[in-house]
């Protein structure tokens, strides 16, 4: 490893050089901590948290090293490699997560390692399409944020801890590092993050956390990927061609509310191509100006966010009461409108198969439009209801 890393290394004396310099060695500590928490005596599996990104595919990297260097009768830990799927995530980008996961699959079997792949999505009653289109959510925003907890946390949640039931506990490995953001540095120095020590879950009971990719920064992570092969085979351009024509990063695997701030920033990422939280997608917008093969197809995605959050900033498009047929008004008097009227959601729903059908790929499911249908029959009954509740309470 050390050959293939210190010849790209720069000459110059620079303090950059020096901790590029110091990477062969820094990446030794890391697997060597990667190998005593491995090979400890309990069998809690590890469970790797996998975006496809640059940082959650270094620390799988890392840890396939790890655990195949060692004796096969050493391998009796369950390893579980853990992707999440929101069911509205960018469309390049689930691509790659999915071919990834296929070969680091195929090799892992021929390679005869513990490792099991899992990619969760939310339940269906609680999908991006039938929140917004059902229930009549707003997209969400900075201060309403409601995807991250329905779409990334519960569904991951919920296999820790079916994993914490079948075997008393488990590790989860994250490719967190404080060198992302100030947010991210804040937040893992306030919880004590070490690279070198396990956290207790914050909500996930019998579950630690392991981030030993902490300290490294950026140009470590790529130096790294640029330098190294998978040893699952094949090479990491397709991932560095991926973030160069964005411009971006991928939103992490969200295990936590408090990692919850780093999906929607105003760093461009890879995530949902429906999300609203920022103010533009610069990420498929990179794509897009970039000349990608697939640009009019982006576009399209592009376009109907855009329009999702016109509909968003319209009070027109909502009714005056909340679900709970409750109106309510801010500490200054405005007042606060409620989700989407039935009207609105069924352009949407009509919009979105339009587009569906345009470009000919799965943007919604079968069973979310049952779903959202559900919904709206029940909905049909009560709305007239809420609406005069509101003007009961207006006339009182």
């Amino acid at each position: 490893m050390t050959s293939q890393l210190i010849n790209v290394v720069p000459a110059s004396d620079t303090v950059d050089s020096k901790r590029l310099r110091s990477l062969p060695t820094r990446l030794d500590g890391i697997k060597d901590v990667l190998r005593r928490e491995y090979c400890r005596k309990h069998r809690h599996p590890w469970v790797i948290a996998y975006s496809g990104g640059k940082d959650s595919t270094l620390l799988l990297q890392l840890s396939w090293e790890v655990v195949a260097a060692l004796d096969p009768a050493e391998r009796r830990r369950r390893i579980v490699v853990l992707g999440n799927d929101t069911l509205v995530e960018s469309p390049l980008v689930i691509r790659h997560l999915h071919t990834s996961l296929a070969a680091v699959k195929d090799a892992a079997t021929r390679f005869g390692l513990p490792m099991e792949f899992q990619v969760t999505t939310p339940a269906i009653d609680q999908t991006f399409w039938v929140n917004v289109i059902g229930r009549g959510y707003i997209p969400p925003t900075r201060n309403f944020r409601w995807c991250t907890d329905r779409m990334k946390i519960l569904p991951t949640s919920r296999l820790l801890q079916q994993i914490v039931r079948e075997h008393g506990g488990t590790i989860l490995l994250v490719g967190t590092r404080r060198s992302e953001s100030q947010n991210r540095r804040r937040g893992m120095d306030r919880r004590k993050v070490s690279a070198a020590k396990l956290n207790a879950h914050s909500s996930v009971e019998g579950c630690r956390m392991f981030a030993p990719l902490a300290d490294l920064a950026d140009d470590d992570v790529w130096m790294v990927l640029m330098q190294r092969p998978p040893p699952w085979g094949d090479t990491h351009r397709k991932l560095i061609s991926l973030y160069r024509q964005a411009g971006g990063g991928e939103c992490p695997l969200v295990m936590s509310s408090e990692d919850a701030p780093s999906c929607g920033s105003s760093s461009p990422r890879f995530g949902c191509w429906t999300c609203t939280v920022v103010a533009k997608d610069r990420s498929l917008r990179g794509l897009i100006d970039s000349g990608h093969d697939e640009a009019i197809y982006l576009t399209s995605l592009y376009d109907f966010r855009e329009w999702l959050i016109a509909l968003r900033e319209d009070d027109t498009n909502r009714l005056p009461v909340r679900r709970d047929g409750n109106p309510r008004r801010r500490a200054d008097g405005s007042q606060v409108f409620g989700p989407f009227s039935l009207p609105v959601r069924r352009e949407i729903l009509d919009r979105l198969l339009a587009l569906q059908k345009e470009l000919d790929v799965s943007l919604i499911s079968p069973a979310e439009v049952e779903s959202i249908e559900d919904v709206w029959w029940r909905d049909e009954i009560t709305e007239a209801g809420r609406l005069a509740l509101q003007q009961s309470v207006a006339d009182a």
